[in-house]
């Protein structure tokens, strides 16, 4: 598919930006509320996709996590790009892995496409609706194995909501006591493109934003995975939502929080 290889050079290309960053303190900007940070290097990946996108694609719009508003009436436009500039900023200001890039697209209003590039391992995650999902161009499944067979990763949810903290802490408690061992690495696309190639078998978080997920749940749905909200209701891909990701093995027993 021509539009799906030309956002794979592009997001490549942008990968580039993040592993020439020297991050100084100017670079480092805190937004609105605390542990919630932004980088010169967010804004220049985001200037450089948005770029680039617009050129191969003129007539999509665009929804990004900088974006100075956010009018979610153009998600049920045509097609719409959602972008993370860098999902694991907090990651990346710290040198510490992962942080990547994740480009969705939506075709009114539903997950068309999913990309996410990982510059750290030079991993590339691509998904198209109905042809399956891959990493670096070969096929990927999630597991087909229990959970109690596999690790889980969560998310902490957002830095302004103590009581989603709370949930997203005692859902972790829930499922450790399921699975091998949990995990937390910062940064839900990346954590839903691993379950997309079974390295991990569940991930959860209370509330995540819609950059963060568009890309990725598309990724592990397309490799076999259940993706619902916290009520194992579809993602409705209009607003930030609760998400579980379960491979395939996982879907098949009780899995969703009580």
């Amino acid at each position: 598919m021509e539009l799906l290889r030309s956002i794979e050079v592009i997001i490549r290309e942008a990968g580039q930006i993040m592993l020439s960053a020297h991050l100084g303190r100017s670079d480092i900007i805190e937004k609105t509320g605390h542990q919630n940070f932004v980088t010169e290097y967010d804004k220049k990946v985001q200037t450089f996709l948005e770029e680039k996108l617009h050129e191969i694609h003129p007539s999509a719009h665009f929804y990004a996590e900088e974006d100075e508003e956010h009018s979610e009436d153009i998600l049920s436009y045509g097609d719409v790009f959602v972008i993370d500039p860098i999902d694991g900023t907090s990651n990346f200001m710290k040198g510490y892995y992962p942080s990547c890039i994740s480009i969705g697209m939506l075709r009114g209003g539903k997950p068309y496409l999913g990309v996410i590039y990982v510059p750290q391992s030079d991993d590339l995650f691509s998904a198209v609706t109905g042809n399956g999902a891959t990493r670096n161009g070969v096929r990927i499944h999630s597991s087909t194995l229990p959970l109690s067979e596999n690790l889980a990763v969560f998310g902490t949810a957002p830095y302004y909501s103590t009581e989603l903290r709370d949930e997203a802490y005692r859902t972790a408690r829930y499922y450790q006591e399921k699975c091998i061992d949990m995990r937390r690495s910062g940064s839900a696309a990346y954590d839903l493109c691993m379950v997309a190639c079974g390295a991990i078998g569940l991930y959860s978080e209370p509330l995540i934003q819609l950059w963060d997920y568009c890309a990725g749940s598309l990724i592990a749905e397309e490799a076999g995975a259940a993706v619902t909200d916290f009520t194992g209701g579809p993602l409705d891909y209009r607003n930030a939502s609760s998400v579980i990701a379960a491979g395939e093995g996982i879907s098949k027993e009780p899995y969703l929080p009580v």
